[in-house]
């Protein structure tokens, strides 16, 4: 009876050993940057793709993950996109994890001194990216050609799916939603004084952190109401169109309806995309932060704190 009781005690702990070992193998696995390629880079845009994208992680090891038409229908169509299994798959990323409340870093680089992504913007790939429910990692878009980025973001959610973490469907696709909607307003109104990309994401940013406070419950008069003073704040009220507006308060009813609300750590990862695009355009923040752009009662209230503060100093 010892005899049994002792070789099942030692069969358990070798089945907790080897358990261990099995998610420590997949943690580290995780660890290793990963890579995804278009399908369709020749092999000398290919070794470029990879050399632009490599020299952001000091040439280290990186899986690979190959990005090709049935990857766009896979992530894409369910957004409304047209893709086929022979669509050509050019722009190509690098997704790298970094530490707990990093938030979600994006940078689009050039290739041969070029800014191939035509389309998409690094705060349009930080709110996507929110949205499909991805924390705190670093992301290197390039492409060898003129395209407008979708293949790298197809690439990302196939990064995530390769190392463990599939992504949820419905968050995934009101993401493609929300980069087709951005990327729409953004073209309407470049040129137009006073607006920015940086301003229309940071409002986006904020509104999810907002609705986040609130939850999974939120109603549509709320995030009208979130949508319309996260406008405002960022100075945006005599830029954006009713019609924009509308389709900004759509999307944040489909972000809402997908279940990222749910998630305990999309508030805190909003705030710091909003931290991050703020940071990454400082000059435009300052500028439109001045007081005469500020609303009459912001310049009211700020002056009261001006008067308290210099009453007790």
């Amino acid at each position: 009876m010892k005899k049994s009781l002792r070789i099942l005690i030692i069969s358990c702990i070798a089945l907790l050993i080897g358990g261990t070992q099995t998610t420590m193998a997949q943690a580290d696995d995780w660890q290793t940057p990963v890579m995804t390629l278009g399908a369709s880079l020749t092999n000398s845009q290919r070794q470029g793709t990879i050399d632009v994208l490599s020299s952001k992680i000091n040439n280290r090891n990186f899986q690979q993950v190959a990005v090709n038409g049935n990857t766009l229908v896979q992530y894409l169509n369910p957004a409304g996109a047209d893709f086929t299994s022979n669509s050509g798959v050019w722009s190509s990323a690098l997704i790298e994890k970094t530490g707990r409340g990093s938030g979600i870093n994006v940078e689009i680089l050039k290739y041969n001194g070029r800014n191939n992504i035509t389309t998409i913007t690094a705060n349009q790939y930080r709110n996507a990216a929110l949205t499909a429910g991805i924390s705190d990692a670093n992301i290197y878009v390039t492409s060898a050609t003129p395209i407008d980025g979708s293949g790298a973001l197809a690439g990302v959610y196939a990064a995530f799916a390769q190392n463990g973490e599939q992504l949820n469907q419905s968050q995934v696709t009101a993401a493609q939603d929300e980069m087709g909607t951005l990327s729409k307003i953004n073209n309407q109104n470049q040129g137009q004084n006073g607006y920015s990309d940086a301003q229309l994401n940071n409002a986006v940013a904020q509104a999810k952190r907002q609705m986040a406070q609130i939850g999974p419950n939120i109603t549509v008069n709320q995030i009208t109401n979130i949508v319309n003073n996260t406008i405002n704040d960022n100075h945006l009220q005599n830029v954006i169109t009713n019609n924009q507006k509308q389709q900004i308060i759509n999307l944040m009813i489909k972000i809402r309806d997908s279940g990222a609300l749910k998630d305990n750590n999309f508030k805190q990862q909003a705030s710091k995309v909003s931290s991050i695009i703020k940071d990454n355009a400082h000059a435009i923040f300052n500028k439109v932060n001045t007081p005469e752009n500020q609303n009459l009662l912001q310049q009211i209230w700020q002056n009261i704190v001006n008067f308290v503060s210099g009453f007790f100093h």
